[in-house]
């Protein structure tokens, strides 16, 4: 049952985004000034580039800019993990991507809940990348229990917050009435909590196996760990935050700086000490804790497969440079990824970058012509259609295993047996994981078909002419 007086789920998710977002500005102030910092670099950015404008305000970005956040948490238990399903589902938002961690000695492996469709991520694109615990990865065994004890005695939603969403699942959405409640109660799950559910030991205990560990499993709930802004310009992003004394990492993680920006860049500043009280036998304890910190993310075109796999191999040998002494780590980037063509029409031509594509003045004004055309590289040729780099939306595994592990400290660097587990973890999820690469793609397909359509083509027109 469907009722015609649902909340659209794109405005759940603005409203619980806008929410959230004051939320940790109390919580954390230094994440105001870095919105601060974050929309001075955009509008330089901006100002200094009027065709960066056009472009933005043509792909429908421009709008989404200034809202744009993705936050992450860590949740304990299977259990934990698919009821978060079911909760981000009333914001339409689902489980893309799987990414392993413990393969760069994060101890969790994680999905991005966003939503999908190009209209609802111009609307709002919150996204929340969401990480689940490997309990399998603690290698003391009575340390392992006693975590597990502790994350399946703890409840992390509240009642009323389970009652709406079961609410949304049963007739189809929520009112207004309702949609406002379930924000409510939906905050209280990323709430900070200054108590520890543990003790001081277990808690020393647990940040020995891992600080990660600790901060999943010594608190009430999965506290909202960073929430991220997006720039426009990335490096005077790092350059202001140091310049204003925010103890932002050395390097920004993804690719290096590019006239075509690919996949995602990001940095951030280091983890805040917050007092923290744990119980004992004689009463609470004051001790401080370590997990909360800013970000800030530039994003640029989605890779195809062969995009990716080339992307993956230069970022491999880069990493070999820097540990074999062939210059820092920013150096062996830059000049490994002089292999990756940093030109929008190479980045088509060889298949390494999805478009999106549409009918230009001139394609629309000749019908004629256009009727000759065996493909639609021949429309791209005669300039009867244009094309746009498609937005990566997504997360880059490597990259989050830097981030986390920047604001964990250096001694956070661990070593894990290669056990991958996808299929575990969307058996905890409840759901297969969405295929980002499937997702581009069939953007792209799609924006072809539409644009063929407008010119009065065949809209299985192929990419290229056959030989």
């Amino acid at each position: 049952m469907t009722r015609t007086d649902c909340v659209p789920p794109d405005e759940i998710r603005a409203l619980f985004s806008i929410a959230l977002s004051d939320m940790y500005r109390t919580e954390v102030p230094q994440y105001g000034a870095l919105l601060e910092l974050v929309a001075s670099v955009n509008a330089d950015a901006l100002a200094s580039a009027p065709d960066l404008m056009a472009r933005l305000e043509c792909r429908g970005e421009l709008a989404r800019l200034d809202v744009e956040r993705h936050g992450a948490i860590r949740v304990g238990t299977a259990a934990e993990l698919f009821d978060m399903r079911r909760l981000f589902a009333v914001m339409g938002m689902v489980p893309v991507g799987y990414y392993d961690l413990s393969v760069a000695g994060v101890p969790v492996h994680s999905t991005a809940f966003r939503p999908v469709g190009a209209a609802d991520l111009r609307r709002n694109p919150f996204r929340v990348f969401t990480s689940l615990l490997r309990l399998d990865l603690i290698g003391d065994e009575a340390l392992r229990a006693e975590a597990a004890a502790i994350l399946s005695a703890r409840r992390i939603f509240t009642p009323r917050a389970m009652e709406l969403v079961a609410v949304s699942e049963t007739q189809g959405g929520l009112d207004h009435d309702q949609a406002a409640g379930f924000v409510r109660e939906a905050l209280e799950t990323f709430r900070w909590h200054a108590q520890a559910n543990v003790g001081l030991s277990t808690y020393k205990a647990l940040v020995a196996a891992h600080r990660l560990v600790a901060d999943i499993v010594s608190f009430k709930g999965p506290h909202i760990n960073h929430l991220t802004p997006r720039t426009l310009d990335i490096d005077a992003a790092q350059a202001r935050m140091v310049a204003q004394g925010m103890a932002a990492k050395a390097q920004i993680e993804g690719p290096p700086r590019r006239d075509c920006p690919i996949l995602l860049r990001q940095t951030s500043f280091k983890a805040l000490s917050e007092p923290v009280g744990f119980a004992t036998g004689q009463g609470d304890v004051l001790g401080t804790h370590t997990a909360r910190f800013g970000e800030i993310e530039q994003r640029g075109a989605a890779l195809t497969p062969k995009g990716r796999l080339l992307y993956d191999q230069l970022l491999a040998a880069a990493r070999r440079d820097a540990q074999a002494g062939s210059g820092d780590d920013g150096q062996a980037l830059a000049m490994r990824f002089r292999a990756f063509p940093d030109d929008w029409r190479m980045l088509r031509d060889q298949g390494l970058a999805f478009f999106r594509y549409f009918p230009t003045p001139a394609g629309l004004a000749a019908p004629e012509d256009r009727m000759s055309v065996l493909s639609v590289d021949d429309l791209v040729d005669r300039g009867y259609l244009g094309y746009e780099p498609i937005t990566y939306e997504d997360f880059l595994p490597v990259s989050a295993a830097g981030i986390f592990q920047s604001n964990l400290g250096a001694g956070e660097r661990r070593q894990y047996d290669e056990r991958s587990s996808r299929a575990s973890f969307e058996q905890a999820l409840g759901a297969p994981v969405r295929d980002e690469m499937v997702l581009y793609a069939d953007e792209q397909s799609l924006s072809i078909r539409t644009a063929l359509a407008r010119l009065g083509l065949d809209p299985d027109l192929p990419l290229k002419a056959e030989a």
